[in-house]
């Protein structure tokens, strides 16, 4: 089973910046697909990025632009570059990892994932 541990959040005001590291351990074999998913107050997780373990990335249209996720396989661990931060990016973020073989920002929601406890992150205006 793989194990996730997030650190990075913290409080930013508007059009900040912050970085997210996520440390891997245990079976990496599973986690050929790597992103992270966020869930913000009072509402339902969703996919914000993930990177395939050619190293290709996607994102959530709603961060395109501002956020840039990458990996360091030989490190174990996973990144995601959030800058111009917005109010609505508030929430805690979930390092995420499943299988190589399904791999878009959505199937990071799927039970058949596994995520990390989440770190906070605060954006205030």
């Amino acid at each position: 089973q793989v194990r996730l541990v997030e650190s990075g959040g913290g409080s930013v005001q508007a059009g900040g910046s912050l970085r997210l590291s996520c440390a891997v351990s245990g079976d990496t074999s599973s986690a050929g697909c790597m992103g992270w998913i966020r869930q913000a107050p009072g509402k339902q997780r969703e996919g914000v990025a993930r990177i395939a373990d050619d190293g290709t990335p996607r994102y959530a249209d709603s961060v395109k632009g501002r956020f840039t996720i990458s990996r360091d396989n030989a490190k174990s661990a996973l990144y995601l570059q959030m800058d111009s931060l917005k109010p609505e990016d508030t929430g805690v973020y979930y390092c995420a990892a499943r299988p190589s073989e399904h791999c878009g920002v959505s199937y990071l929601l799927l039970s058949t994932t596994s995520w990390g406890q989440g770190t906070q992150v605060t954006v205030s205006s």
